[in-house]
């Protein structure tokens, strides 16, 4: 009879299985997703790639409200997204024209974002995703946080979407995961030297205001690799890295993957 039992309640578990997550619901935040393999996942009405053993990925953005549907198989699940909130951070003395771009950079702009947007769109099956991530720089000073409000020379601006990190000019900066190089651009108006890679699945990350970049597009890099240099490129006032974490067009915080405090 007991053999009996425990067999009735190790079918309810497995019948009832749709996945696991990693990661917090909360707004910015990364999530990665493990269900059954050969599974057909929806976020939100989208389809999602799903690995050959079940991993899939997504993201939550900075300012979402709304609870996230999502459909695995024929199974619903809804997960309430929660609040955060947002420092507001000042950034004064800046070269008016990087505050406000004049009329002679917008179609210089307007080209460097349309790169900036097919790098972020890509859906490759590549599975780095879902592994840990490391920090790309080491005992690195964070001074600058996802989400927070910048109001430049006294103008509000858009939020910041990634983490700056203080360094000197020329510290070596480490890929923080195995990735496949999608934009290389060494003075980018806004951000200077810049990095895209892609992880697969529409996760990818950017390392921005870069002196020295040392691999080129369409390359493949290992985790821990020596990717570049910290700069003080693009619209910088001093020495640092900015990264940031996408999932497609979604801006992430990098602090939900990274080993640090925000």
């Amino acid at each position: 009879m007991r053999i009996l039992i425990s067999l009735f309640f190790l079918l309810i578990t497995t019948s009832s299985f749709a996945a696991t997550f990693e990661g917090k619901f909360v707004q910015g935040s990364f999530i990665l997703g493990k269900t059954k393999p050969g599974s057909e996942v929806f976020i939100d009405k989208k389809k999602v790639k799903v690995t050959s053993d079940g991993y899939f990925a997504f993201g939550l953005g900075r300012d979402r409200k709304n609870d996230v549907i999502i459909k695995i198989n024929e199974k619903k699940i809804v997960k309430k997204v929660f609040k955060r909130e947002y420092k507001i951070q000042r950034i004064d003395g800046l070269e008016e024209k990087k505050v406000t771009p004049p009329e002679e950079v917008y179609e210089r702009i307007k080209r460097e974002n349309k790169w900036i947007g097919e790098a972020r769109a890509i859906n490759s099956d590549l599975n780095f995703f879902k592994n840990k991530f490391i920090n790309p720089l080491e005992n690195a000073i964070v001074t600058g946080v996802y989400g927070s409000q910048r109001i430049l020379n006294g103008k509000p601006k858009w939020p910041h979407y990634g983490i700056d990190f203080a360094a000197d000019k020329g510290t070596e900066i480490k890929a923080m995961l195995d990735g496949v190089v999608t934009l290389s651009e060494p003075d980018l108006f806004y951000t200077g030297g810049t990095l895209i890679f892609d992880h697969g699945h529409g996760i990818s990350t950017l390392y921005m205001h870069m002196e020295k970049i040392l691999v080129e597009k369409g390359q493949k890099v290992k985790q821990g690799d020596i990717i570049g240099t910290v700069g003080s490129t693009g619209r910088s006032t001093g020495a640092h890295l900015d990264v940031r974490l996408n999932w497609f067009q979604t801006r992430l915080d990098p602090a939900t993957v990274l080993d640090i405090k925000n």
